[in-house]
């Protein structure tokens, strides 16, 4: 008896012992597998990466998450044009592609792993195909740790940018200081800096001139320009009608340079003419290529290069 109860409570133990071991052999590897999701990416290194939960960019609570480096396909690259950013690369579904300073482009390496790749997915170099304004030579690629192929656009790895949710966005512009939209070249996308003052294409007031903001510029027909500028807007005239400060002349593009010249207002201000007429911009135009300064009170007109007011009445 004394043995075969020494014999069952051996099996009972054996039995409870490999109960336990299965359990935490259970336990450690899903511990493991939780540690190895972007358990390497350094807060602040590759800026709003984005690891918190609920955001969409980190592993998130009880969120399943794909593995960081798995390049996404590029498709036909085009170039895209962004008012603020300049002449921009995209992918074949209109997504803009970025660029990290902490990469190399000679020769081209990724640093972009881990939570950083989440937020800023790895364009796969496989399927990408050179479409209009995008030179097929400065197309490459780089291997990334897991194996994988990153596409180079003149030597820097391409990404993404996971808060750019729809074709077009540019989000991704200047995040951290480190990221930027790639240019055709492989450069910083950056947008030419405007003359101070150039001539647009209205579609209803034809050519016409801009600041280098884009703004419209506008004549008072109670000014005068001759024998010398003077101007007839005065006090709260000039919160509705900013004058245009002096610009240099070799600062102006398809405005008659013939008269282009500033005078010195009553107040000691320095204002702008054109033909030696003063110009002005108008507070209520919002934004570039607005018009809504023309016609007003049958006195204000847009200016064309020349600086005849446009579309006011014949005298």
């Amino acid at each position: 008896m004394k043995t075969s109860w020494r014999s069952a409570s051996l099996l009972a133990s054996a039995a409870a012992l490999l109960a336990l071991t299965t359990a935490c052999g259970q336990d450690g590897g899903s511990a493991t597998g939780s540690q190895n999701v972007g358990a390497t990416a350094a807060p602040g290194d590759v800026g709003d990466i984005g690891t918190g939960a609920g955001d969409g960019l980190g592993t998130g609570a009880g969120g399943a998450q794909k593995p960081a480096s798995s390049p996404e396909p590029a498709g036909k690259l085009s170039v895209s044009t962004n008012a603020e950013v300049g002449e921009l690369v995209t992918d074949g579904a209109g997504h803009t592609l970025y660029r990290f300073d902490a990469d190399t482009a000679e020769p081209p390496k990724t640093t972009c792993e881990n939570d950083c790749a989440t937020a800023w997915p790895p364009v796969a170099a496989d399927d990408a195909l050179a479409g209009e304004g995008v030179d097929k030579a400065l197309l490459g690629e780089v291997a990334r740790a897991d194996g994988t192929k990153q596409l180079t656009i003149g030597g820097w790895p391409a990404y993404r940018y996971a808060k750019d949710t729809s074709p077009g966005d540019v989000k991704g512009q200047g995040v951290g200081g480190k990221w930027y939209a790639l240019a055709p070249d492989g450069k910083k996308a950056q947008a030419a800096e405007s003359a101070a003052l150039s001539t647009r294409d209205d579609p209803k007031l034809g050519e016409i001139v801009v600041d280098e903001n884009g703004m419209t510029v506008y004549r008072f027909m109670k000014d005068e320009a001759w024998p010398k500028p003077v101007s007839a807007c005065t006090g709260a005239c000039l919160e509705k009608w900013p004058v245009v400060a002096p610009v240099e002349p070799n600062d102006t593009e398809g405005v008659v340079k013939e008269d282009l010249m500033t005078f010195t207002r009553p107040d000691g201000a320095e204002q702008q003419t054109v033909d030696c007429w003063p110009i002005y911009t108008f507070a209520g135009d919002k934004k570039a290529g607005d018009t809504n300064g023309q016609g007003v009170g049958g006195t204000w007109y847009a200016v064309s290069p020349d600086g005849k007011p446009v579309g006011a009445p014949k005298k």
